[in-house]
């Protein structure tokens, strides 16, 4: 490793490993020693962001205005000077002064806000049928509204409270570094407080010691204590105990009943009622695995913890209605298409809708069912958007991707993703950051020295090729408008030129824009929206226009002046009708829109930049993993697996898939996530039906596409969007 940066020449060798010839790549790059920073200038991206167009108040009062000069804090970092004390001793006890000064809020009147919940009010007034506390005095309804809540919590006990902030800020200060806080982020949840509102926080989790790490950030930033349910099954008696006097919820046996259960009604009122807080002091155990496994060791860690910009959920409900339009199924949007019948693109939006049917979804109206499941693709847009790349994900992608020259691509990768709005989860020098990756990924590859010091990295193939493919997906949000546009130009070139032509053959073709938006939407309607994102309330002609934007900012599309024809810089108009020339002044009652000589679609080439094929490349390839999965899952319908159960159906999807990977020495695919995925999309493509049987449900290959012709087109319409 020490040798990593010496200036030598690259080489290129064959080597056999687990018996199959693997290329070698060298790491080796003659480069002065870079330093990897995660800022553009002297300002660090901001990510999270509430739609503007469903939460519009939320994104202009709760945005902080200096947010990028606030910069961050440690907030394990607690000296003499954050308490109201002074001296010797102070320096010695500051961890266990600074708990002590914690504000905790009390619940006293816990009861009291439940027996005044509509839930209740509605069982108490026997508006809700069957109920158990129907036709009984208040008072014996509100003794057991205090049962259930004396199971579920106890008033959290402040001394221990503190007692265990002050052992959590001992063992983080051993475990890390820092951990780092955006004070401008901070300040926005601050304001959302001072709103009065319930503040409910949804945690995207992205380590086992996020359990405890998250409560004890945000109790320290004056937040109070916050909660969160458990299941009182997995705690023994004497921990769900201490765990109540943390702040534990520990839900009743008969809140978990069926929803047509009258016994069990006012346990889930009440639960409804006190599980508006979130959170609790958890991951202990984590802690003293991660204390055990560093304990003697000095590669102790930075640690960011990045939090959304708030909304109001009110304002949501209210403006996200509106923007509810016509949508279709996808055998209505794509079929035609696949099968050769039709060319048009129907003008309306997708339904696809993969959100878990829970029982407490199921008891909403439609319209409210429709209404949860748009906000939580909001709410999983913003948690993408606001994790931050980590070193792992861009390493990965390069090995995957095969890329010789792994510091210099390194490095350009993470300004590539800075340059995106997307924040870099590292720092530090350059060498040094990919040596920590490497140790990272040691179980996933090969380091070899070859002759003069240089460094080789292979991936090992099977399932360490498929571990890296994962963390590759990590990196597909930040590209994957433009990755999405690689695709769609390769798709509509597919046809036009052979698939291993030469970049200037490719360049020669003139690609219109209607064709563009065309190929788009078709890739749009095929890829899960579990992939793409999209918020709900962006049109797919909106994202259509976003990603060719993308493409002609990156430099892989030029605009082309067709001969004849108006340039497109002019945005002038060409003539006006002396019908409009002579109209009344102040009259509106006409736009007279076809007066005007509207210019035709434009069109693009490819950019003929030395950098520009690589690029294409690179995008395309983010993308193969989903696109392989599914056209192999178009081949598996030539074996006559079906009928067969969902979960069988999946198994032998993966089996096949991993049985192609070890035959094309292709791993990527081999993911029991694609498989599932590929039978979910082919469901709302209409080519496998799922039809009840005495054993349960069984999928069948629909009548359409029970000919080979028709399993034939559908896969050869998915490989047209692959490049090789």
């Amino acid at each position: 490793m020490d040798t990593m940066l010496k200036s030598k020449p690259q080489t290129q060798q064959r080597t056999i490993h687990n018996g199959q010839e693997t290329s070698l790549w060298s790491s080796g790059f003659g480069m002065k020693m870079e330093a990897i920073t995660p800022f553009l200038g002297k300002y660090r991206p901001f990510m999270g962001r509430c739609c503007q167009t469903c939460t519009p108040k939320s994104w202009e009062s709760l945005f902080h205005r200096s947010i990028m000069d606030l910069g961050f804090c440690n907030v394990i970092l607690v000296k003499e000077e954050n308490t109201r004390f002074r001296g010797w001793l102070v320096r010695r006890l500051c961890y266990f002064l600074w708990s002590l000064e914690q504000h905790i809020p009390t619940s006293s009147d816990a009861s009291q806000k439940i027996m005044e919940s509509p839930g209740v009010q509605n069982l108490l007034s026997g508006r809700v049928p069957g109920a158990s506390g129907e036709g009984q005095a208040p008072d014996l309804v509100k003794k057991e509204v205090q049962r259930i809540l004396g199971h579920i919590q106890t008033t959290p006990r402040p001394f221990l409270l503190r007692l265990f902030s002050w052992a959590l800020l001992w063992f983080l200060n051993r475990l890390f570094l820092n951990v780092q806080l955006h004070k401008g982020q901070m300040k926005m949840v601050h304001k959302a407080v001072q709103e009065g509102s319930p503040l409910v926080f949804l945690s995207t989790h992205k380590s086992l010691l996020d359990g405890f790490l998250l409560p004890f950030v945000l109790f320290s930033q004056g937040l109070g204590v916050i909660r969160v349910a458990l299941d009182s099954r997995t705690c023994s008696p004497a921990l769900r105990a201490l765990l109540r006097k943390l702040g534990g919820l520990f839900l009743p046996p008969e809140a978990n009943l069926s929803l047509d259960s009258s016994e069990g009604i006012l346990a889930r009122a009440v639960v409804r009622a006190d599980l508006a807080p979130l959170g609790l002091w958890t991951g202990a155990l984590a802690v003293f695995r991660r204390l055990c496994n560093c304990w003697g060791c000095n590669r102790r860690v930075c640690v960011r913890v990045h939090l959304a910009q708030p909304f109001s959920l009110q304002e949501y409900t209210i403006n996200a209605r509106s923007c509810w339009g016509s949508r279709q199924t996808l055998d209505h949007l794509l079929q035609p298409i696949v099968l050769g019948e039709c060319s048009v693109v129907p003008d309306t939006e997708k339904e696809q809708e993969w959100t878990p049917l829970t029982g407490l979804l199921l008891a909403l109206k439609e319209e409210d069912q429709l209404l949860v499941r748009r906000l939580s693709r909001h709410v999983l847009s913003a948690s993408v958007a606001s994790s931050a790349v980590m070193s792992t994900a861009i390493m990965a992608t390069l090995l995957l991707l095969k890329h010789q020259k792994l510091l210099g691509e390194f490095s350009w990768l993470t300004e590539e993703t800075l340059l995106r709005g997307f924040d870099v989860g590292f720092s530090g020098q350059l060498r040094c950051l990919a040596q920590h990756t490497l140790s990272l990924l040691r179980a996933h590859v090969v380091l070899l020295r070859v002759h003069q010091g240089d460094l080789v990295v292979v991936p090992r193939p099977g399932p360490g090729l498929t571990h890296l493919a994962r963390l590759s997906m990590e990196l597909l949000p930040t590209f994957l408008s433009e990755a999405v546009g690689a695709c769609a130009v390769r798709g509509l070139l597919a046809g036009r030129v052979p698939p291993e032509g030469p970049w200037e053959l490719q360049g020669i073709e003139l690609l219109s824009q209607n064709e563009l938006y065309r190929q788009i939407l078709l890739l749009l309607h095929l890829l899960p929206q579990d992939l793409l994102l999209p918020q709900p309330c962006q049109s797919s002609y909106c994202y259509c226009q976003e990603v060719l934007d993308r493409l002609i900012q990156c430099g892989l599309l030029v605009a082309e002046e067709t001969p004849g024809s108006r340039p497109a810089c002019d945005t002038g108009r060409q003539h006006l009708s002396a019908k409009l020339l002579w109209k009344p002044s102040g009259d509106f009652t006409d736009s007279e829109s076809d007066d005007f000589e509207e210019p035709g679609g434009r069109c693009f080439r490819l950019s003929q930049q030395s950098r520009c094929p690589d690029f294409f490349l690179f995008l395309c390839r983010l993308l193969s993993p989903i696109l392989k999965a599914f056209a192999q899952a178009a081949t598996f319908l030539h074996l006559g697996q079906l009928p067969d159960s969902e979960v069988g159906y999946s198994e032998k999807l993966f089996q096949f898939l991993q049985a192609c990977a070890q035959e094309e020495g292709i791993f990527e695919c081999a993911d029991p996530n694609l498989a599932i995925s590929a039978i979910w999309t082919f469901k709302d493509l209409g080519v496998l039906q799922q039809m009840p049987s005495p054993t349960g449900p069984q999928l069948h290959l629909s009548p359409t596409f029970a000919t080979r012709d028709n399993q034939d087109k559908l896969e050869q319409f998915i490989r047209q969007f692959i490049c090789s």
